[in-house]
């Protein structure tokens, strides 16, 4: 019997209060609660008369930074590993080039079509005109142009690797730090040379695909303890911004909520809908990556189920799935590089009283289309919104204005990027005939997560030669 029955026999045997209980959602659920209490209690204690925080505020901060530095530690590895292996993983399709081609084109169509959205609805819901009162603006620590995008591609050391020193009276401390966009130029850059060296790298390529798998598995265990970082986060934002900025900026989250839904629910299906897909099955499929996706806000740190709700789920082969979903989880951001970007920019020019012309709309558009490498699948979306700020020529200081809520807002952004990275691939694997339809339309067994012990290499399928039937009227309805 394999791992995946088995948990499937053991939660049969659950009772309903117990599979409630042990249901990831459900504990995400009761985090988001609890943080939202016990911020609200941390705040009203205020602080120690020092202007230091109280002991509650100070722990739910450490649980929800300490979550947070996890996911970090786990970002490098993962990403050189990951890149590495889904590159060379192209000298096993006959076609890399068209199907790299293809999935290069829809990640530009569905920016562009969740960059409109946004501008529409800012122009629409105006968030700029009804900001609150009390907002205070703020100059971002970094600042994404394009001149310090095209520079940060140039690696200072490898996988760009460094150390930052700061003094604080007599005190110097160092912390390690590292640039994103120059991991993934290397990564490339190796993962090109493998595939160039052929036969001669396949050790190192052994090593690279068996090291993924360790950081996957590690990456596993800190995805389970994710509703106690789901606790400490959302605490921590209302405990450092309060519950009336939260409040004043209501209108700009609304918009950019709104925003997210049209596209998960009204574009996404459209477009699988187009396709001859199920509905249904899509979402019941990815359904467990965008819920971790909204959880961890980061698409790099839900690359593992990603990936694996693709290949299982949603029958895309393996040898495709392994370069799709690595590349778009560092550069599909339809939640943090479109519409969060177009509905803020709009946002900063209406609170400042700046108006927008014909062009600066036609340059939201470009920097979400061309620019969202500049997110890197990491938390958070302020360089794509400091790198759209500079190119339009809106003051940058506008980026403190939507810091109160950004914890918030990026839950729903990671969870869009993470369900248009999982659509990208599916859709190139269905238009090119290679999409296990079998699997697709496979009924849902209603595990959340299935265990990676349970998969082999047999469950590949050879795009060389796989040109699957066209699934039938009836099982392609929703």
């Amino acid at each position: 019997m394999s791992t995946q029955t088995a948990s499937r026999d053991a939660q049969a045997e659950r009772g309903p209060v117990r599979r409630l209980l042990t249901n990831f959602g459900f504990q995400i659920l009761i985090a988001l609660v609890l943080g939202i209490v016990l911020g609200l209690w941390a705040l009203s204690i205020g602080d120690d008369g020092a202007g230091n925080a109280n002991g509650l505020a100070a722990t739910l901060g450490v649980i929800g930074s300490s979550y947070v530095t996890l996911l970090k530690a786990a970002v490098v590895p993962l990403i050189f590993a990951a890149i590495v292996a889904s590159i060379s993983n192209l000298r096993r399709v006959r076609n890399a080039a068209r199907l790299a081609g293809q999935t290069l084109l829809w990640f530009a169509i569905t920016a562009f079509i969740a960059v409109s959205i946004g501008i529409v609805l800012g122009l629409v819901i105006q968030p700029g005109a009804r900001a609150g009162d009390g907002l205070q603006t703020g100059a971002p620590h970094s600042v994404g142009t394009w001149w310090n995008f095209l520079i940060g591609l140039i690696p200072e050391n490898f996988l760009g690797l460094g150390v930052r020193s700061s003094l604080d009276g007599d005190v110097v401390s160092s912390a390690a730090s590292f640039n994103i966009l120059q991991v993934i130029v290397v990564s490339a850059v190796i993962g090109i040379a493998a595939l160039k060296a052929g036969r001669r790298a396949e050790p190192f390529l052994a090593v690279v695909e068996s090291f993924l798998k360790i950081i996957q598995r590690v990456l596993w265990w800190i995805i389970r303890i994710a509703p106690i970082g789901t606790l400490g986060l959302i605490a921590s934002a209302v405990v450092d911004y309060g519950w009336a900025k939260l409040a004043s900026l209501i209108w700009f989250a609304a918009a950019v909520y709104l925003g997210l839904l049209i596209v998960v629910f009204v574009v996404y299906p459209s477009i699988i809908k187009a396709h001859g897909l199920s509905i249904r099955q899509y979402y019941s499929g990815v359904w467990p990556a965008v819920q971790l996706g909204f959880v961890s806000r980061s698409s790099i740190g839900t690359l593992p189920v990603t990936e694996r709700v693709v290949e299982r789920n949603l029958g895309v082969p393996r040898a495709y799935a392994s370069f799709a979903v690595p590349f778009g989880a560092t550069t599909k951001m339809d939640g943090c590089a479109a519409i969060y970007p177009a509905i803020a920019a709009i946002f900063v020019a209406q609170f400042f009283g700046i108006a927008l012309t014909p062009i600066q709309y036609i340059l939201i558009i470009v920097v979400a289309v061309f620019g969202s490498a500049a997110t890197a699948g990491t938390t958070g979306a302020i360089v794509m919104l400091t790198l759209t700020l500079s190119t339009l020529g809106l003051p940058l200081e506008g980026v403190g204005l939507l810091l109160a809520i950004d914890p918030i807002l990026d839950m729903g952004r990671t969870a869009t990027n993470v369900a248009g990275q999982a659509l990208v691939p599916t859709i190139v694997a269905r238009r090119e005939r290679i999409l296990n339809l079998d699997l697709y339309n496979a009924p849902r067994q209603g595990l959340p997560f299935a265990d990676d012990s349970d998969v082999d290499d047999t469950d590949a399928i050879d795009i060389d030669d796989a040109v699957l039937p066209e699934a039938e009227p009836e099982k392609a309805a929703v």
